[in-house]
């Protein structure tokens, strides 16, 4: 099954100030919602892909990860007590029966099925019911990195074309930008996840052309010439890593890099 980009997780610290920072580039961002683990979440909805801004908002709720159950609160805990960016990345799901099936198949590791539900809160005010079933693996090559599919059951209450619309003109994601020391080393990884076996190696990287958007993973020295000496500058942790995204607009007028250290660790590239 080949799958899209669904979204990508970005670990913050203070979840209004990391709102305002994509307000001030034209993106509309959602009120806060609540997870019943601890944290809490603003999203910018573009066309069927999402960036969820994610906070630690109540310490005292997170469980941690025993075994084969994976504890969302905590793995974004952890990560943020080392630093701010995207901590996870995630493909669309249809079906999270088949996406186990497809995983075992593949020899991918997996946590324990994982499903939930939570309040939305709507543009006009009121809310609604969402909910989420989560295929939770484990790549041993990427620790610092959470991976999972997202199969959104009520998809007419959580997509909005008020959330959807930004002054800039942000309309679809494009490309998903990943660092690593050897690109080639994750190929196994990402044919499983993503469904796409047909990958272009070349001496920058990997490149993996999924159902919505491009996942494309270079070595240190490719990110530097590709996105720039600032985004290379601003990398910190451990890789391999989520490092940059971009987004398109449609407006020539709408474009640029904005670097990690304005949108709390992740580089930002607005394309026409």
């Amino acid at each position: 099954m080949l799958r899209g980009l669904d979204h990508i997780v970005v670990a913050v610290n203070d979840l209004d100030a990391a709102g305002k920072a994509y307000e001030a580039l034209g993106f509309t961002v959602t009120p806060e919602n609540r997870h019943p683990w601890g944290t809490a979440n603003r999203l910018i909805q573009l066309d069927g892909f999402f960036i969820e801004l994610l906070s630690v908002a109540e310490p005292g709720l997170i469980t941690e990860t025993a075994g084969a159950t994976f504890s969302f609160g905590a793995f974004n805990r952890s990560f943020l007590a080392k630093r701010e960016g995207a901590s996870m990345l995630v493909m669309e799901s249809r079906d999270a029966g088949l996406d186990r099936q497809d995983f075992e198949k593949a020899g991918l590791s997996l946590f324990e099925p994982f499903s939930f539900e939570r309040v939305a809160h709507l543009p006009d005010g009121k809310t609604a019911k969402v909910a989420f079933e989560l295929t939770i693996l484990r790549d041993p090559l990427s620790p610092e990195t959470g991976y999972f599919t997202c199969h959104n059951k009520y998809p007419e209450n959580f997509w909005k074309p008020a959330f959807q619309t930004h002054a800039n003109g942000a309309r679809e994601i494009r490309t998903i930008y990943m660092v690593a020391a050897d690109p080639s080393d994750h190929h196994e990884f990402l044919g499983g996840f993503t469904g796409q076996r047909e990958m272009r190696a070349t001496s920058l990287g990997l490149e993996v052309e999924t159902a919505r958007g491009k996942i494309s993973v270079l070595n240190p020295a490719a990110y530097r010439s590709l996105v720039g000496e600032s985004a290379a500058d601003a990398l910190q942790g451990e890789l391999p890593q989520i490092a940059a995204i971009e987004i398109g607009t449609g407006s020539p007028e709408e474009t640029g890099v904005f670097p990690a250290s304005r949108l709390h660790g992740l580089t930002l590239i607005l394309s026409s």
